[in-house]
C-alpha cells in the first residue's frame, strides 16, 4: 500500500491517491510469486470511448483488462471479438487472485472514476481538524488554501466501544443501538447539495472539478470517519459500516469503494449508477436507466459517463463491477420485491450472483450477501433485514439467515452473464 504521501503504481500508469482506496490484498501463504505484468491502463481523459468498445449485450466479464476490452485491441475486428469477450473468451484475462489485487482492482478503481465518479480529490493533500461538543462533531477540512466545514451527530450504544454505522438520509436507529452498534448521521446537503449547485463543504475545496456528487457524499463520509477518530474514543473505527438509501444507497456504495476503512458497504435500495444494471434494466421498478438518470440527475456522476447515453451496453463494466471491486470487504445488498422505482429483481437475481463469483473465487464467499425483503424503496425494514449480517461482520456473530435466498425472484439468470462458466482457475 501507497503511504499517504506517495502515489499507487500500476504497471507504468501512476494512480491518483484515492484517501486510502485501494484494498490491501489478503497476505500470502508462502513466499510471493514474481510481481504480475498487469495490463495497461490509460491516462486519465485518454481512456477509450464508446465508439472504441464493443457493444456487450451482457455483463462484461470482470476479470478482462480494459487494453483487452477495446475494438482496436488484438482480434478487435474480428466478427467474433465481442461474442468471445462476453464468454469470457478474451485474450490476457486475470488468472489469480493476486493478479486481481495487484493489477485488475486497481485498474476498476481508476476506470469507474473515469467513466463514472470522477476523480477522487488527494486526501493527502488535506487537513482534517474536528472538534466535540456532546453527540455533536464540527468537522473542518482544509486544502489548497480552502476551508469547508459540515457536522455529524452521535447516537451511541450502552456499551463502548462499539462498531459503527455511518449514514445519510436517516435509517432504524433503535434496532442497531440495541444490538451495541453506534449511529452516526450527517447532513449530507452540508457537503453537495443534490443539484448542479456548487455550495457546500465538498464544492468550498473542489469546485471547477468534473466529479460527481456521489464523489462529493462519499468523500463525506470518509471525512465523519477522520473525524471519529480524533474525536469518539467510545467508537471503534476500525469496524464500520456506511449506508443510504436510494440516491444515497449509491452514495454509501461510492464511499465503500473508495476508502478500505470500511469494513460494510450497505446500499439500500440503491438503483442506477449504483447496484442496478444498466444493461437488463427493465425487469422491475420504473424501469430506471442510464438515460433516464443521467436526464433527471445528471450531477451524480461525471461528465464522461453522459457520453454513453444512449450506448450503456458499450460500457466496459456495469453494477456488478462496482461490487466485485469492494472485495474481499464486506458488502450486504439491500432491495424490496415492491420497490416501484429502482430494478429490485435486476439487483438480485443478476448483479448480486455475477459479484458473489467473483467473492467465491476470491475465496471470501461469506462477505457478501443479497437481503431479499418485501415492502417498497426505501422502506425502513429493509435495515432490520440487513442486520443480522451487520452483525456478523462488525461483531463477528453467528447468524442463521440465509443471505443467497433471492426468495420469491427464484434462481440467478445465468445467461445474464455467459463467463461465469469461465472462472479463471483460482
Amino acid at each position: 500500500m501507497p503511504s499517504s504521501k506517495c502515489a499507487a503504481i500500476l504497471g507504468a500508469v501512476v494512480l491518483p491517491f484515492l484517501g486510502a482506496a485501494i484494498p490491501t490484498a489478503p497476505a500470502p501463504a508462502q513466499a510471493a510469486a514474481p510481481a504480475a505484468a498487469c495490463a495497461p491502463v490509460p491516462s486519465a481523459g485518454k481512456y477509450p470511448t464508446w465508439q472504441q468498445l464493443p457493444k456487450q449485450t451482457t455483463l462484461p466479464d470482470p476479470w478482462l483488462p480494459l487494453a483487452y476490452t477495446t475494438t482496436d485491441s488484438e482480434g478487435g475486428s474480428s466478427p467474433n471479438f465481442a461474442s468471445d469477450v462476453m464468454a469470457g473468451k478474451g485474450k490476457n484475462r486475470v488468472q489469480t487472485p493476486e493478479e486481481w489485487y495487484q493489477c485488475r482492482q486497481p485498474e476498476i478503481l481508476q476506470m469507474l472514476q473515469e467513466y463514472q465518479y470522477g476523480y477522487y480529490p488527494d486526501h493527502s493533500q488535506e487537513t482534517v481538524k474536528a472538534t466535540r461538543s456532546g453527540n455533536t462533531v464540527n468537522i473542518e477540512v482544509s486544502a489548497g488554501g480552502k476551508t469547508g466545514k459540515f457536522s455529524a451527530t452521535l447516537s451511541l450504544p450502552s456499551v463502548k466501544p462499539a462498531p459503527v454505522v455511518i449514514n445519510i438520509g436517516g435509517m432504524s436507529n433503535q434496532p442497531y443501538l440495541q444490538a451495541g452498534i453506534a449511529v452516526v448521521g450527517f447532513d449530507y446537503t452540508r457537503v453537495a447539495p443534490d443539484s448542479n449547485g456548487k455550495t457546500g463543504a465538498f464544492w468550498d475545496l473542489y469546485n471547477g472539478r468534473d466529479i460527481g456528487v456521489l464523489t462529493a457524499w462519499a468523500w463525506g463520509f470518509h471525512r465523519v470517519l477522520d473525524a471519529l477518530n480524533q474525536t469518539v474514543p467510545e467508537i471503534d473505527a476500525s469496524r464500520v459500516g456506511v449506508t443510504g438509501c436510494s440516491r444515497l444507497g449509491k452514495a454509501a456504495l461510492a464511499a465503500g469503494l473508495l476508502d478500505k476503512r470500511i469494513t460494510l458497504t450497505m446500499p439500500m435500495s440503491s438503483g442506477v449508477q449504483g447496484l442496478g444494471p444498466y444493461r437488463y434494466h427493465g425487469l422491475s421498478g420504473q424501469d430506471e436507466t442510464l438515460e433516464n438518470s443521467k436526464s433527471g440527475a445528471g450531477w451524480w456522476t461525471d461528465k464522461t459517463l453522459g457520453t454513453f447515453v444512449n450506448h450503456a451496453e458499450n460500457l466496459p463494466y456495469d453494477a456488478h463491477t462496482i461490487a466485485a471491486a469492494i472485495a474481499p470487504r464486506a458488502l450486504v445488498i439491500d432491495q424490496g420485491t415492491g420497490d416501484q422505482f429502482t430494478n429490485s429483481k435486476g439487483t438480485s437475481v443478476i448483479v448480486y450472483p455475477a459479484a458473489k463469483l467473483v467473492y467465491d473465487w476470491l475465496g471470501v464467499p461469506d462477505q457478501i450477501a443479497m437481503s431479499v425483503r418485501g415492502g417498497g424503496h426505501c422502506d425502513m425494514s429493509g435495515f432490520n433485514s440487513v442486520l443480522p449480517f451487520v452483525t456478523k461482520i462488525l461483531q463477528n456473530q453467528t447468524i442463521t439467515k440465509d443471505y443467497n435466498d433471492l426468495g420469491s425472484y427464484g434462481s440467478p439468470m445465468t445467461t445474464t452473464y455467459p463467463w461465469a462458466t469461465a472462472v479463471p482457475k483460482a
